[in-house]
């Protein structure tokens, strides 16, 4: 373990041993193992957006197999799949990635917003993960049964050694459209995974609106144009940086976006990207190229 590493685990005061050591295996893999930056391939897009939308446009992301196999040989810290997606490949690739059991999941049919359990801990146990992924909308009217569903899943994981990351996406309720990418919101998502006991904070990169009106007075005189300074207010608002936090890629993008985005979480003191669609959904030597790249921009190395 390299001393960045064990400064990261040693903000973890209340977590046991066994959590801290599945930390570590995410910390620790591939090829930004041991920076304390982290690249996770998250491929929840199916449930969400189902499968052609999601997989048409490069037709060997159907097979789970295939998502294994890139986050592999990228050198990537992590997977992030349902239930389904990691059952079709524990066996083939045990071992040789940490996975994450992303255990709530929607469908783009709903008209709430909301998410069903679709994976239990037992589940992650099963399939040797390191970590469930649960994703919460701040904002939204089932956002209290979401808070009392991780509570009770998070406990079950922190029995069992496991690390729980979540995904805080402020949506419904009150929010606009822009406010739901709003500096402000988007660092009261991270504060309150924080509060719900993630290990691992996945937000949106934040826009320079500010929603809340009772907020507006503490963001005035303060320029949030650099996207940077954004990332920077989030993890301050992750208990001053003693969580992990990582951004989300997002809708696809252009390369370059793509690649700006990952040096503006580096220069706020983020720690990484949790990046999909801008991944998968390109040719499989253009997506290595990419992942390359970003590995680069979190080693220093460009």
């Amino acid at each position: 373990m390299t001393p960045t590493v064990k400064a990261i685990l040693d903000k973890y005061e209340g977590t046991n041993p066994a959590v801290k050591a599945n930390l570590a295996r995410i910390l620790m893999q591939g090829r930004l193992g041991g920076t304390g930056k982290l690249i996770i391939l998250p491929v929840d897009q199916g449930f969400e957006h189902g499968p052609a939308r999601s997989f048409a446009i490069n037709p060997e992301a159907y097979d789970p197999h295939y998502h294994f196999q890139l986050a592999i040989d990228a050198g990537l810290s992590a997977y992030a799949a349902p239930l389904g997606m990691l059952e079709a490949g524990a066996e083939t690739f045990a071992g040789q990635i940490p996975t994450i059991l992303k255990i709530n999941s929607s469908n783009s049919w709903a008209t709430s917003i909301n998410q069903a359990v679709t994976g239990s801990v037992e589940d992650a146990v099963r399939l040797g993960c390191a970590a469930i992924g649960f994703t919460i909308y701040p904002g939204s009217d089932g956002i209290f049964d979401a808070m009392d569903q991780i509570a009770i899943l998070s406990a079950q994981a922190k029995e069992a050694g496991l690390a729980t990351v979540i995904w805080s996406y402020p949506r419904g309720g009150k929010l606009s459209k822009d406010g739901e990418l709003a500096l402000d919101v988007g660092a009261y998502a991270a504060h309150m995974a924080a509060l719900l006991g993630a290990h691992i904070i996945k937000v949106k990169l934040p826009s320079a609106h500010i929603e809340q009106a009772e907020a507006q007075k503490v963001y005035e005189g303060t320029d949030w144009s650099n996207q940077a300074d954004r990332v920077r207010h989030v993890v301050q608002a992750s208990f001053a940086g003693r969580r992990i936090v990582v951004f989300s890629g997002g809708a696809a993008k252009g390369a370059d976006a793509v690649y700006q985005d990952a040096r503006d979480i580096l220069a706020g003191g983020g720690n990484g990207s949790i990046i999909g669609r801008n991944t998968f959904q390109r040719p499989r030597a253009d997506a290595i190229a990419m992942l390359d790249k970003l590995v680069a921009i979190y080693k220093g190395e460009e």
